[in-house]
């Protein structure tokens, strides 16, 4: 079982950054390798990946996912079916002034696989900043 924590300085609003990240369809801005994700059916969400796998060609992988959107605690909580038990959280909350935010996530899965998850859980971090600060700044 793994658990695993993270989080980043983000140059918005939390109002702006909650927001963003309560809008699926910004999802493929910010997710490596994500391409396509649809909203549907209140919390479901279904995601398209391109992969490239070890040994194997690149493709196109769909998933189904769950999002739930908590304004009360500007959080939003997430997860797939599957055997790791894949789910998590991103928490928005207000930094040292009132145009910046702190983003924390955190992940859990029964699939460990330690360095792996803390880089893309980082990579994933600095692409939500990149975007929802490029898009705060109308590029």
């Amino acid at each position: 079982m793994g658990d695993y924590d993270t989080s980043i300085s983000v140059a918005v609003s939390p109002a702006t950054l909650f927001s963003y990240l309560a809008d699926v369809k910004n999802l493929p801005a910010y997710m490596p390798r994500l391409t396509s994700a649809r909203p549907h059916d209140g919390d479901q969400v279904t995601v398209i990946a391109h992969i490239e796998p070890p040994g194997e060609p690149e493709q196109d992988v769909k998933s189904e996912a769950w999002i739930r959107v908590l304004e009360e605690g500007k959080s939003l909580e997430w997860g797939a079916p599957g055997p790791h038990h894949y789910h998590g959280r991103l928490h928005v909350a207000a930094a040292d002034d009132e145009n910046s935010s702190r983003l924390s996530v955190e992940l859990h899965t029964e699939r460990v696989e330690g360095a792996m998850v803390d880089d893309g859980l980082e990579e994933t971090l600095r692409g939500i900043k990149s975007a929802v600060e490029a898009a705060e700044a109308g590029q």
